[in-house]
C-alpha cells in the first residue's frame, strides 16, 4: 500500500510539473505566434532611420509611434521601486530575523503577510489618495513617476522582507555563536558574516520583486501612467510603461495591426524581464562564487 501511495504521489507531482511547463510554453508560443512578425526596430522606434535612432538613444530626439518611451518608463519604474523598497525590505527582514521576538515578531509577521495579500488595485488607490492629500500642501503635485515608484515599492516590499528574513533564519546558529565567541558585536556579525551568507536567498527575493514591479498595471494606471506621455524629464512628470501600453492597446485597438503591436509589446516586456532576471542571477552567482572563494582562501 505504501508503494502505491508513493507511486500516486510521484505521478500526481509529475503531471502537475508537466502541466505548468506546458502552460508556460503554450503562453510563450502564443505570444510568439501573434507578435513575432512585428518584432523589429520599427516596433520600438517607429519610422525613424538609424541615424535618428542614435539620437533617440542619446536623448536628442523623441519617439512618437514606437515603444521606446514605454520601455524607458518601465526601467525607471523598476529602478525607483527597487531602490526604494530594497533598503526598507533588508532592514525589516534583518529586524524580524535577528532582533524581534515573541509578540513583536508575530505582529510584524502578520502585518507583512497582510500587506502581501493586498490587491494591487488597492495599493493604486492608496497612491492616488496620497496624491490628492499631498496636493493640498503642494499644488503642483499630481500623479507622476515618483508616486508610481513609491506605490510599487509598497507592493514589492513584503517579498523583500520575507526572503531576507527566511534567508537569515535558515543560516546555522553556529555562524552566530562562532562570531560572537571571537568577540564580534551583533551588528558586525550581521553585516560581515550573516548577510554575505544569505545573499543567494536575498537575490531570489529581488528577482521576484523585479518581476512584480515590471508587470503591474493597476498601480501605475492610478498613479501617473499616460498612453502618450513620452519619456519623463523628472520624477514629477507623467510617463509611459509597457504593461499599460499592452492593456490600452488590447482594449482600444482599431485594427489587426494595432493588436499585433500589443502582442509585440508583450514580447518586449517578456524580454526585458528575462534580461533583468538574468542580470540579478549573474550578480547572485558572482556573490556565491565570491563566498566560496573566501571560504577556501580565508
Amino acid at each position: 500500500m505504501t508503494r502505491f501511495y508513493n507511486f500516486m504521489l510521484y505521478l500526481f507531482s509529475g503531471l502537475c510539473g508537466l502541466l505548468l511547463v506546458g502552460s508556460a510554453f503554450t503562453l510563450v508560443g502564443f505570444l510568439l505566434w501573434q507578435g513575432a512578425s512585428i518584432m523589429g526596430l520599427k516596433l520600438i522606434f517607429g519610422t525613424l532611420d538609424m541615424s535618428e535612432i542614435i539620437d533617440v538613444i542619446f536623448w536628442q530626439r523623441i519617439v512618437i509611434d514606437g515603444l521606446w518611451p514605454a520601455m524607458v518608463g518601465t526601467f525607471f519604474l523598476v529602478f525607483m521601486a527597487l531602490s526604494t523598497a530594497l533598503p526598507l525590505g533588508l532592514g525589516a527582514g534583518i529586524y524580524l530575523a535577528e532582533y524581534a521576538g515573541g509578540r513583536t515578531k508575530t505582529f510584524f509577521s502578520i502585518v507583512f503577510d497582510l500587506l502581501a495579500g493586498v490587491p494591487s488595485i488597492v495599493i493604486g488607490l492608496f497612491g492616488f489618495s496620497l496624491t490628492l492629500y499631498l496636493h493640498r500642501y503642494f499644488p503642483g503635485l499630481r500623479p507622476c513617476l515618483l508616486i508610481s515608484g513609491l506605490a510599487l515599492a509598497l507592493l514589492i516590499l513584503p517579498y523583500l522582507v520575507r526572503t531576507t528574513q527566511t534567508a537569515l533564519e535558515e543560516l546555522p546558529d553556529s555562524l552566530r555563536l562562532t562570531a560572537a565567541a571571537l568577540g564580534a558585536e551583533k551588528s558586525a556579525v550581521i553585516i560581515s558574516v550573516l548577510l554575505p551568507q544569505a545573499l543567494p536567498g536575498i537575490f531570489s527575493g529581488i528577482v521576484l520583486a523585479i518581476g512584480r514591479a515590471a508587470e503591474d498595471t493597476a498601480v501605475i494606471m492610478l498613479t501617473g501612467v499616460v498612453a502618450s506621455a513620452g519619456i519623463p524629464r523628472s520624477l514629477f512628470d507623467n510617463y509611459e510603461a509597457l504593461p499599460f501600453y499592452i492593456y490600452y492597446t488590447a482594449s482600444q485597438f482599431s485594427d489587426q495591426y494595432e493588436l499585433q503591436q500589443g502582442f509585440g509589446a508583450a514580447l518586449v516586456l517578456l524580454v526585458i524581464c528575462i534580461l533583468l532576471f538574468t542580470g540579478a542571477g549573474l550578480i547572485r552567482k558572482k556573490a556565491t562564487l565570491r563566498l566560496l572563494y573566501q571560504h577556501r582562501h580565508p
